[in-house]
């Protein structure tokens, strides 16, 4: 029987393929591996993660909280809330603002920087306990280009759905490498400085369009967001749900967080004594990580050093080599035999290994 070859345009319209349709990562907000949901405050020292892939910077301290929680709009099980800890006025080089850093890999087919640029569509729900004109932009890596956006939030404390298409950029430098090849974010609060016109695109960095309403410039404001979607062509299609072990995933290649929390006495690694104060553990990463991780220990006291007949008192931990695909941890202590073997468990219930590889 003679065999009929199919054409690519007889298996799916662009409308109904899916694949990496979403180029953003977590867009649902349903992975948060560092805080399992607890508040985080956003500082000028380091951007926090309340959610995986979801960054918050801001150019003061203490002027919001941010979290993962279960409220959310039909079809979605948790968002990213923002609450504002103060009536803040922002100054001339003053931001506040969500964002996630998107992959050059996963945009290189975006062609941006060239002729052939696409237009790319951007959705989202949104709540906030303000109204008005809000706004955020998308940029490139080197922040030298970018398009501020602006929608209407126009009910107080209820879901409103939003989509905002642009036209890609013909200029510009945009990596396609495992650096940043899209920058997105979502303006809370941005001084005149790193403000823009809404709707075109800047050969400078901007967080928001001029005028957008500032969330940290009422004491307990809120803003919620979810259901975040990044995705090629002029019109928005529906959210692109992907199992949560496939989501999770594709989070461990930005961050890994190696917990036996709730598991006291579990083993994190085999390894053995290289001497009678040290141990020697090769973690392995479940995913290759974007490149290599920093490393983030809870205190060498939440740890224990195990053999058949004794246990050893962990003292501290250090990184003895590390790329992206495991890290060679060495671990303090006393009293053991030199070239024994050690499992490394958890002593508190409360452990960490903590590998961080964000853009």
């Amino acid at each position: 029987m003679a065999l009929t070859q199919v054409q690519p345009a007889m298996l799916a319209s662009d409308s109904q393929y899916t694949g990496f349709k979403n180029r953003l990562i977590n867009g649902g907000c349903v992975i948060d591996q560092r805080n399992a949901g607890a508040s985080v405050s956003p500082n000028t020292s380091v951007d926090v993660f309340p959610c995986d892939r979801f960054a918050v910077q801001a150019s003061q301290n203490s002027k919001c909280t941010a979290q993962q929680v279960t409220t959310a709009p039909t079809g979605f099980k948790n968002s990213l809330k923002i609450t504002s800890s103060s009536a803040y006025s922002v100054g001339v080089n003053d931001y506040f603002d969500i964002y996630q850093k998107i992959e050059g890999y996963n945009v290189a087919d975006m062609a941006f920087g060239t002729a052939s640029a696409v237009t790319f569509t951007l959705s989202f729900w949104v709540q906030s306990s303000l109204t008005g004109t809000f706004g955020g932009s998308v940029y490139n890596n080197a922040f030298n280009r970018s398009y501020p956006f602006s929608y209407a939030i126009s009910s107080a404390n209820t879901w409103e759905y939003k989509t905002v298409t642009i036209a890609g950029d013909q200029s510009g430098t945009w990596t396609t490498d495992n650096t940043c090849g899209l920058g997105v974010g979502f303006g809370l609060g941005v001084g005149t400085n790193y403000s823009g016109t809404a709707g075109a695109w800047t050969g400078s960095g901007k967080f928001a369009p001029t005028g957008a309403t500032s969330v940290v410039g009422t004491n307990g404001a809120t803003f919620y967001i979810t259901g975040v979607q990044l995705e090629k062509g002029s019109t928005a299609t529906s959210f692109d749900y992907r199992p949560y072990g496939t989501e999770l995933v594709l989070c461990q290649r930005y961050c890994w967080n190696y917990t036996q929390s709730g598991y006291q006495f579990n083993s994190y690694a085999c390894g053995f004594a290289l001497s009678a104060s040290q141990g020697a553990f090769n973690i392995q990463f479940p995913v290759q990580m974007r490149a290599a991780p920093s490393a983030t220990y809870t205190s060498g006291s939440n740890f224990l050093m195990q053999n058949a007949s004794s246990n050893y008192t962990v003292t501290s931990l250090t990184t003895a080599y590390i790329s992206n695909q495991s890290s060679y941890l060495k671990v303090n202590s006393s009293g053991m035999t030199a070239n024994a073997g050690v499992i490394l468990i958890d002593q508190t219930n409360a452990s960490s290994l903590l590998y961080s590889a964000e853009l």
